[in-house]
């Protein structure tokens, strides 16, 4: 086995492909959790706007209303979270994992109902979101390789880190929805409508996951499977704990997750057993996790001790 046919150039687009889908099942964490709301319910929604993607795909041959469509069901099931948790005081973490159950059940059944079909769906009849291609770099094997085929969907998640992080730190917007997360009473008091707020960041964190469930089906692949999100959206959670509901932060812990899947990848090919391979991305998300709480108990040490030194 040689380390340069792992450890090559094509490796960075690899890891940005496989980071996309997490990327935007983070962004959908990172911003509600701004508003201290905890979207556990990313997994389910993101395999709904998977499921949604593949049947317009291949029912209407557009991906642009496939990709509408996958957003407007991920604001649905976001909706219904909103609702019950913002409404009626129903814990998030519960209704998030209802509304994961729920998502495997209504794709499951729909996948039999709509497409005639168990466990796979694939056909040439699906329509997949656009690459980019430049003809220009087709002579150069390093530029071909890394700038050539992405497809939109992986553009458009970088853009939409820096957008995010703007919005959250150099807008009104954004100085209202984290004052809403950190001092809710003092919102109120200065005349924020904390609910409304919490309503528009749950609408566009489920908007995020459908469009993350779309790339994962017409984009990332041209397929859907029953479980195809498999984790996916929890690692979405696990990089927004990682960079501390930070959007560029998030980013770069997607980019560990894209970066161990596409070298299990490779591992495997030169004949690594494929149980270790798999189990790589869940080793990575603990591991996160727990790098994550550790660093959150030191910084509240901190806080403690300085208000006692006071």
């Amino acid at each position: 086995m040689e380390l340069s046919s792992i450890f090559d150039f094509t490796l960075i687009y690899a890891t940005i492909r496989a980071a996309t889908p997490i990327l935007f099942a983070a962004l959908a964490a990172v911003i509600t959790q701004q508003a201290d709301i905890i979207n556990i319910g990313t997994e389910g929604i993101m395999l709904t706007g998977a499921f949604a993607a593949v049947c317009i795909s291949f029912f209407t041959g557009s991906w642009l209303l496939a990709l509408l469509v996958s957003m407007a069901a991920g604001a649905v099931m976001a909706m219904i979270m909103a609702v019950a948790h913002i409404k009626y005081k129903a814990d998030i973490c519960a209704i998030g994992t209802a509304i994961n159950m729920l998502a495997l059940a209504i794709t499951k059944f729909g996948i039999k109902q709509f497409l005639g079909t168990t466990g796979s769906f694939t056909d040439p009849k699906i329509i997949a979101i656009p690459k980019l291609h430049i003809a220009l770099f087709d002579n150069n094997k390093y530029l071909n390789g890394l700038f050539n085929n992405w497809s939109m969907m992986e553009i458009f998640g970088i853009v939409m880190v820096f957008v995010m992080s703007f919005l959250l730190y150099r807008t009104v917007w954004g100085l209202r929805l984290r004052s809403v997360g950190r001092f809710p009473m003092a919102a109120e008091t200065a005349g924020i409508h904390v609910n409304k707020m919490k309503y528009q960041v749950m609408l566009i964190s489920g908007l995020l996951g459908g469009m993350a469930g779309a790339h994962l089906s017409i984009g990332y692949s041209q397929m859907f499977t029953e479980n195809m999100t498999n984790g996916r959206g929890f690692m979405g959670v696990a990089a927004m704990f990682f960079g501390g509901a930070n959007p560029i932060m998030a980013w770069i812990g997607c980019l560990l997750f894209g970066f161990t899947d596409s070298l299990g990848g490779r591992l495997q090919a030169y004949g690594w057993p494929s149980q270790f391979v798999l189990m790589m991305p869940y080793i990575i998300t603990i591991a996160v996790l727990a790098v994550s709480l550790w660093r959150k108990y030191v910084k509240e040490a901190k806080a403690k001790s300085s208000l006692i030194t006071k």
